[in-house]
């Protein structure tokens, strides 16, 4: 089977991640042969159906980075589907109880380590004849922590068997936790919330995730102890980079995007 790079990562080194929200095979491919360690097809917030998933998980398997995959919910039918499609590792939202992370992994694994269905379909293209076999190892599981039963049950959560890591979905927990959301949010209750991650995360050796508003925010949080950080999503580095080139061609400063980073 073809091994998953996000687990082989030398010592010390963080996992870059694009996003993707745009339903773009063309953009996917594009996205996949700039750096990134590993793209995120975004089927909760992004303007994603299946239909266009599956041809952007295509276009990624043309490209260096890993194919992962956000699905909409903590639900086993699509995120088997998406697995099946040639998803390399699921980020599932709105993780809060270790029962919630258990039906997760679940849903990742077959069995007798989980209750995944069997039939790899693109799977196997993507991933070897042997997937099935090896699928098991390879395939990457991150919950999102953005609720304050998430970060009160944050300990069970991570103690799940086969649960890789968490992610952080900054601006729900932020909305949780202060009323307003914001990705970079220097609240003290977010701040505590992210230390607790990133320190719990490092006793547990589990992966600690989190979404970020920029390439310096990301720079930021990797020195924080993030191992996976994602340098905002293609809607926002689109709308960024259009908002330069406008104020740079009319001899204007250039603009600085809101709190939540679009």
């Amino acid at each position: 089977m073809r091994k998953n790079r996000l687990r082989a990562m030398p010592d010390g080194s963080a996992i870059i991640n694009g996003w993707l929200a745009i339903p773009s095979g063309y953009s996917a491919e594009i996205a996949g042969h700039q750096g990134f360690d590993a793209v995120t097809v975004d089927l909760q917030h992004g303007m994603i159906d299946f239909a266009s998933a599956l041809s952007m998980l295509q276009a990624l398997s043309a490209t260096p980075a890993v194919p992962l995959v956000r699905v909409s919910d903590n639900d086993p039918a699509q995120i088997m589907r998406m697995l099946d499609a040639g998803a390399y590792g699921i980020i599932c939202p709105m993780i809060s109880t270790p029962e919630q992370a258990r039906r997760f992994v679940a849903a990742c694994r077959y069995p007798p380590l989980g209750n995944r269905s069997f039939g790899p379909a693109r799977g196997l293209l993507y991933g070897g004849a042997d997937y099935p076999q090896h699928a098991n190892d390879e395939i990457l599981t991150l919950a999102m922590i953005e609720t304050r039963d998430g970060l009160a049950n944050l300990d069970a959560i991570l103690a799940t068997e086969g649960l890789d890591g968490v992610f952080i979905g900054p601006n729900d927990l932020s909305l949780t936790l202060t009323g307003s959301a914001s990705a970079e949010s220097q609240h003290p209750e977010m701040l505590a919330a992210i230390e607790l991650v990133v320190s719990r995360c490092r006793q547990w050796q589990k992966i600690a995730g989190i979404f970020c508003t920029s390439g310096d925010a990301a720079a930021r949080r990797i020195s924080e102890g993030f191992q996976f950080v994602t340098p905002a999503n293609d809607v926002m580095q689109l709308g960024r980079a259009s908002r330069e080139a406008i104020a740079l061609a009319r001899g204007n400063a250039i603009p600085k995007p809101g709190a939540s980073g679009y």
